[in-house]
Protein backbone atom coordinates (compact mmCIF):
# COMPACT_ATOMS: atom_id res chain seq x y z
CA UNK A 1 0.00 0.00 0.00
CA UNK A 2 1.30 3.45 -0.89
CA UNK A 3 0.67 6.77 0.83
CA UNK A 4 -0.24 10.04 -0.89
CA UNK A 5 1.52 11.90 1.92
CA UNK A 6 4.60 9.74 1.44
CA UNK A 7 4.60 10.39 -2.29
CA UNK A 8 4.35 14.14 -1.68
CA UNK A 9 7.28 13.91 0.72
CA UNK A 10 9.37 12.16 -1.93
CA UNK A 11 8.46 14.81 -4.50
CA UNK A 12 9.44 17.53 -2.05
CA UNK A 13 12.85 15.88 -1.69
CA UNK A 14 13.18 15.50 -5.45
CA UNK A 15 12.63 19.23 -5.90
CA UNK A 16 16.24 19.62 -4.73
CA UNK A 17 17.50 17.45 -7.61
CA UNK A 18 18.37 19.48 -10.70
CA UNK A 19 19.14 18.76 -14.30
CA UNK A 20 22.86 19.60 -14.19
CA UNK A 21 22.86 21.30 -17.57
CA UNK A 22 19.60 23.26 -17.25
CA UNK A 23 19.89 24.07 -13.53
CA UNK A 24 16.19 23.40 -13.02
CA UNK A 25 14.50 20.89 -10.67
CA UNK A 26 13.65 17.58 -12.29
CA UNK A 27 10.18 17.91 -10.79
CA UNK A 28 9.31 21.13 -12.62
CA UNK A 29 10.90 19.82 -15.82
CA UNK A 30 8.55 16.83 -15.76
CA UNK A 31 11.34 14.27 -15.44
CA UNK A 32 9.70 12.48 -12.50
CA UNK A 33 7.24 9.99 -13.95
CA UNK A 34 6.17 8.62 -10.57
CA UNK A 35 7.16 8.57 -6.91
CA UNK A 36 5.63 6.33 -4.26
CA UNK A 37 6.39 5.34 -0.69
CA UNK A 38 4.96 2.10 0.65
CA UNK A 39 3.90 1.47 4.23
CA UNK A 40 7.00 -0.67 4.79
CA UNK A 41 9.36 2.14 3.71
CA UNK A 42 10.06 1.22 0.08
CA UNK A 43 10.56 4.39 -1.97
CA UNK A 44 10.10 3.80 -5.70
CA UNK A 45 10.87 6.58 -8.17
CA UNK A 46 10.73 6.43 -11.97
CA UNK A 47 12.47 9.06 -14.06
CA UNK A 48 12.07 9.88 -17.75
CA UNK A 49 14.06 12.16 -20.05
CA UNK A 50 13.21 14.09 -23.23
CA UNK A 51 14.96 11.65 -25.59
CA UNK A 52 16.22 8.07 -25.68
CA UNK A 53 19.75 9.35 -26.30
CA UNK A 54 20.13 12.02 -23.60
CA UNK A 55 23.78 12.16 -22.51
CA UNK A 56 24.45 9.26 -20.11
CA UNK A 57 26.67 11.35 -17.83
CA UNK A 58 23.88 13.91 -17.32
CA UNK A 59 21.37 11.11 -16.80
CA UNK A 60 23.62 9.35 -14.29
CA UNK A 61 23.96 12.51 -12.20
CA UNK A 62 20.19 12.95 -12.01
CA UNK A 63 19.50 9.32 -11.10
CA UNK A 64 22.27 9.29 -8.48
CA UNK A 65 21.16 12.61 -7.00
CA UNK A 66 17.54 11.41 -6.92
CA UNK A 67 18.63 8.24 -5.11
CA UNK A 68 20.52 10.31 -2.52
CA UNK A 69 17.57 12.67 -2.07
CA UNK A 70 14.90 10.04 -1.44
CA UNK A 71 17.22 7.92 0.73
CA UNK A 72 17.33 10.70 3.33
CA UNK A 73 13.54 11.06 3.62
CA UNK A 74 12.13 10.05 6.99
CA UNK A 75 10.52 6.63 6.82
CA UNK A 76 12.44 5.43 3.78
CA UNK A 77 14.11 2.11 4.46
CA UNK A 78 14.88 1.14 0.88
CA UNK A 79 15.22 3.44 -2.12
CA UNK A 80 14.82 2.42 -5.74
CA UNK A 81 15.28 4.95 -8.53
CA UNK A 82 14.75 3.73 -12.08
CA UNK A 83 15.45 5.57 -15.31
CA UNK A 84 13.05 4.44 -18.02
CA UNK A 85 13.25 4.52 -21.82
CA UNK A 86 16.95 5.39 -22.12
CA UNK A 87 19.63 3.60 -24.11
CA UNK A 88 21.95 3.38 -21.07
CA UNK A 89 19.22 2.74 -18.49
CA UNK A 90 20.48 -0.68 -17.44
CA UNK A 91 24.03 0.50 -16.76
CA UNK A 92 22.82 3.62 -14.97
CA UNK A 93 20.17 1.91 -12.86
CA UNK A 94 22.45 -0.95 -11.84
CA UNK A 95 25.38 1.38 -11.12
CA UNK A 96 23.36 3.75 -8.96
CA UNK A 97 21.70 0.90 -7.06
CA UNK A 98 25.14 -0.57 -6.32
CA UNK A 99 26.61 2.86 -5.49
CA UNK A 100 29.34 1.97 -7.95
CA UNK A 101 30.13 5.40 -9.36
CA UNK A 102 30.09 6.49 -12.99
CA UNK A 103 33.40 4.93 -14.06
CA UNK A 104 32.58 1.50 -12.64
CA UNK A 105 29.08 1.68 -14.11
CA UNK A 106 30.51 2.24 -17.58
CA UNK A 107 33.62 0.08 -17.46
CA UNK A 108 35.80 0.55 -20.52
CA UNK A 109 33.82 3.61 -21.63
CA UNK A 110 34.28 6.21 -18.85
CA UNK A 111 37.61 7.37 -17.48
CA UNK A 112 36.61 10.03 -14.92
CA UNK A 113 33.95 10.57 -12.30
CA UNK A 114 31.58 13.48 -12.80
CA UNK A 115 32.72 16.00 -10.20
CA UNK A 116 34.43 18.25 -12.74
CA UNK A 117 31.39 18.14 -15.03
CA UNK A 118 29.13 19.11 -12.15
CA UNK A 119 31.45 22.02 -11.31
CA UNK A 120 31.43 23.21 -14.93
CA UNK A 121 27.64 23.33 -14.92
CA UNK A 122 27.58 25.10 -11.57
CA UNK A 123 29.85 27.79 -12.99
CA UNK A 124 27.38 28.28 -15.82
CA UNK A 125 24.56 28.45 -13.30
CA UNK A 126 26.42 31.16 -11.40
CA UNK A 127 26.84 33.18 -14.59
CA UNK A 128 23.18 32.76 -15.52
CA UNK A 129 22.15 33.70 -12.00
CA UNK A 130 24.36 36.76 -12.15
CA UNK A 131 22.42 37.98 -15.18
CA UNK A 132 19.09 37.52 -13.41
CA UNK A 133 20.31 39.52 -10.42
CA UNK A 134 22.14 42.24 -12.34
CA UNK A 135 19.65 42.88 -15.12
CA UNK A 136 17.24 44.90 -12.92
CA UNK A 137 20.18 46.84 -11.47
CA UNK A 138 21.45 47.72 -14.95
CA UNK A 139 17.94 48.68 -16.08
CA UNK A 140 17.70 50.95 -13.03
CA UNK A 141 20.87 52.75 -14.10
CA UNK A 142 23.68 51.09 -12.15
CA UNK A 143 27.02 51.73 -13.85
CA UNK A 144 29.77 49.14 -14.35
CA UNK A 145 31.78 50.83 -11.61
CA UNK A 146 28.83 50.69 -9.22
CA UNK A 147 28.23 47.01 -9.93
CA UNK A 148 31.92 46.21 -9.45
CA UNK A 149 31.85 47.89 -6.05
CA UNK A 150 28.56 46.34 -4.93
CA UNK A 151 28.35 43.49 -2.44
CA UNK A 152 25.71 40.78 -2.24
CA UNK A 153 24.38 42.38 0.94
CA UNK A 154 23.69 45.61 -0.91
CA UNK A 155 21.50 43.93 -3.54
CA UNK A 156 17.73 43.97 -2.84
CA UNK A 157 16.52 40.57 -1.66
CA UNK A 158 14.88 38.40 -4.31
CA UNK A 159 14.46 34.71 -5.18
CA UNK A 160 17.08 35.21 -7.91
CA UNK A 161 19.60 36.52 -5.37
CA UNK A 162 18.89 33.66 -2.96
CA UNK A 163 19.40 31.18 -5.79
CA UNK A 164 22.67 32.84 -6.82
CA UNK A 165 23.95 32.64 -3.25
CA UNK A 166 23.12 28.93 -3.12
CA UNK A 167 24.90 28.19 -6.39
CA UNK A 168 27.97 30.14 -5.31
CA UNK A 169 28.00 28.29 -1.98
CA UNK A 170 27.80 24.92 -3.75
CA UNK A 171 30.78 25.91 -5.87
CA UNK A 172 32.78 27.17 -2.88
CA UNK A 173 32.60 30.79 -4.02
CA UNK A 174 32.11 33.70 -1.60
CA UNK A 175 28.41 34.17 -0.86
CA UNK A 176 28.24 36.25 2.32
CA UNK A 177 26.77 39.75 2.53
CA UNK A 178 30.30 41.15 2.25
CA UNK A 179 31.15 39.15 -0.89
CA UNK A 180 31.39 41.01 -4.22
CA UNK A 181 28.32 40.85 -6.40
CA UNK A 182 30.44 40.10 -9.45
CA UNK A 183 33.02 37.32 -9.23
CA UNK A 184 34.83 35.10 -11.69
CA UNK A 185 32.97 31.77 -11.41
CA UNK A 186 36.21 29.84 -11.88
CA UNK A 187 38.42 31.62 -9.34
CA UNK A 188 36.03 33.58 -7.13
CA UNK A 189 38.04 36.75 -7.73
CA UNK A 190 36.16 40.03 -7.87
CA UNK A 191 35.47 41.42 -11.35
CA UNK A 192 37.12 44.81 -11.92
CA UNK A 193 35.41 47.87 -13.39
CA UNK A 194 36.87 47.46 -16.87
CA UNK A 195 35.84 43.79 -17.09
CA UNK A 196 32.22 44.32 -16.02
CA UNK A 197 30.66 44.87 -19.49
CA UNK A 198 32.21 41.67 -20.88
CA UNK A 199 31.29 39.74 -17.73
CA UNK A 200 27.67 40.84 -18.02
CA UNK A 201 27.55 39.92 -21.71
CA UNK A 202 28.82 36.43 -20.89
CA UNK A 203 26.25 36.15 -18.10
CA UNK A 204 23.42 37.22 -20.39
CA UNK A 205 24.51 34.80 -23.14
CA UNK A 206 24.74 31.94 -20.64
CA UNK A 207 21.27 32.60 -19.25
CA UNK A 208 19.78 32.91 -22.73
CA UNK A 209 21.35 29.59 -23.70
CA UNK A 210 20.00 27.84 -20.59
CA UNK A 211 16.53 29.25 -21.19
CA UNK A 212 16.58 28.11 -24.82
CA UNK A 213 17.78 24.61 -23.95
CA UNK A 214 15.17 24.33 -21.23
CA UNK A 215 12.45 25.23 -23.70
CA UNK A 216 13.73 22.64 -26.18
CA UNK A 217 13.82 19.92 -23.54
CA UNK A 218 10.31 20.74 -22.34
CA UNK A 219 9.07 20.56 -25.92
CA UNK A 220 10.72 17.21 -26.61
CA UNK A 221 9.41 15.73 -23.35
CA UNK A 222 5.92 16.98 -24.16
CA UNK A 223 6.11 15.40 -27.61
CA UNK A 224 7.52 12.12 -26.29
CA UNK A 225 5.20 11.58 -23.34
CA UNK A 226 2.32 14.00 -23.85
CA UNK A 227 3.02 15.74 -20.52
CA UNK A 228 1.81 19.25 -19.76
CA UNK A 229 4.23 22.10 -19.00
CA UNK A 230 4.59 22.96 -15.34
Amino acid sequence: MTSAVGSRTLLDALEEVRDPELDEPITTLGFVASASLSSDGHAAVHLRLPTYFCAPNFAYLMVADAYDAVSTVDGVRRAEVVLDDHFAADAINEGVAARAGFVASFQGEAVDELDSLRADFLRKAVLAGTDLVCRPLVDAGSSPAALAAMTLGEVPRSPALDRLRRRRTELGLPASDEAPLLVDPASGAAVGDAAVPLHLRKARLTRTSLDANTGICRGMLRHRYGVEDR
